[in-house]
């Protein structure tokens, strides 16, 4: 097999912003170096270093092809650790996925990474064959529930690798929370923005980061700075979780977000999706807490607490307010989440919070028909 040069430039990664050398490979994350340097929390950088929707592509006439990766993957509570997907797509047309269930593993007791038993484990090799000869666009979708190293690209000795000329489509810039990354998928294109940007052919950048969506000003810079042709924001249901934020600081914290984004993008279509249902939040505030089994519950607090707390259906009206108080912007909508999962969906959540992989993929399938359809917010 033929090695490629990782830093080289027969090959671009799409939906990745950040890529630096290791002693044995690269590392990747989906946020800027820069942003980077201001996160204390250690799982605001794993989750940023997942590369859900992101992609490796290239052009090639090798009839195989071996990634060589070292995983971690993180387990919560009692659950199993979800095998990694890697989907194979060529020419546009979606093929096979590998799974990997190598690799190292963090397991955290719950929500609290900041008790955690780290398990090392083994370098795996990913490896797509029977391509057939001639010429390929591929494109290899990364894991959604694992971040990586990665350690090597090999192809066919005598093969020839490049990097393909960008194909002209809108970029779709996604920001949202772990029901955005979707870790439960089943596979990387069953992500539900993914499904979503498939069906239109837009570009996708996605910034879901699970636990993490908590309106930081260097996710809103980062938005500012990079090329976007449409730009959605689904937020809520990690300010409740946490319980990081009351209404004083919420709704001045989502219009800092949005001025912020502005500044660099002062007529792009941006889409503010409100939270998708969660039972247990949707009229108490959080924060919330996770059984062994990984199902969620809220804490109880004393009366005094209350003043200001946030629950689902009031972050809700909050959204719908700051939408209508910027009525001078043309091209600032809003989507209410329950429309892509609400209570008649409940039986594919099953732990309380996050959609399994047939709710993700409706949600990817009702989001393409209502914002990319004929008079949707983000139709061509």
């Amino acid at each position: 097999m033929l090695n490629v040069d990782l830093f080289g430039d027969a090959f671009r990664f799409e939906g990745i912003l950040d890529t630096r050398r290791t002693p044995k490979g690269m590392r990747i994350s989906r946020l800027p170096a820069w942003a980077q340097s201001q996160i204390v929390d250690p799982a605001f950088t794993w989750a940023a270093g997942v590369p859900s929707g992101a992609r490796l592509v290239f052009e090639t006439d090798s009839t195989s092809v071996d990634l060589d990766v070292q995983l971690m993957r993180l387990a919560f509570a009692e659950r199993p650790v979800a095998p990694a997907g890697f989907d194979l797509v060529v020419d546009g047309e979606l093929c096979e996925v590998r799974y990997s269930e190598t690799g190292h593993v963090v397991r955290a007791g719950g929500r609290d990474l900041s008790r955690i038993e780290f398990v090392r484990g083994l370098p795996d090799t990913i490896r797509f064959d029977r391509l057939g000869g001639g010429a390929k666009h591929i494109e290899i979708w990364l894991p959604n529930n694992s971040s990586l190293e990665l350690r090597g690209l090999s192809v066919d000795d005598g093969a020839s690798v490049r990097t393909p000329d960008p194909i002209a489509r809108r970029r779709w810039i996604h920001y949202g929370s772990s029901i955005s990354h979707c870790v439960e998928a089943d596979r990387p294109t069953g992500v539900w923005p993914v499904v979503a940007a498939r069906a239109a052919g837009v570009d996708l950048m996605s910034l879901g980061l699970a636990g993490q969506a908590q309106l930081d000003q260097l996710v809103a810079r980062t938005i500012r700075d990079l090329d976007a042709d449409l730009i959605s924001l689904k937020v809520g249901i990690n300010v409740v979780n946490g319980d990081t934020m009351r209404e004083r600081t919420f709704v001045p914290a989502v219009h800092g977000f949005l001025d912020t984004i502005r500044d660099g993008h002062p007529t792009t279509p941006i889409l503010v999706i409100t939270p998708i249902i969660c039972p247990a939040t949707e009229d108490h505030p959080g924060p919330t807490l996770t059984y062994p089994n990984g199902g969620i519950y809220v804490v109880e607090r004393a009366a005094e607490l209350a003043t200001g707390a946030l629950t689902l259906s009031r972050i809700r009206e909050l959204l719908a307010s700051v939408v209508e108080q910027r009525s001078d912007d043309p091209n600032l909508h809003l989507m209410s989440g329950l429309d892509l999962f609400g209570p008649d969906d409940v039986a594919d959540l099953p732990d309380g919070l996050h959609p399994n992989a047939a709710g993700y993929r409706r949600m990817g399938e009702r989001f393409h028909a209502a914002a990319f359809s004929s008079g949707g917010v983000f139709a061509s």
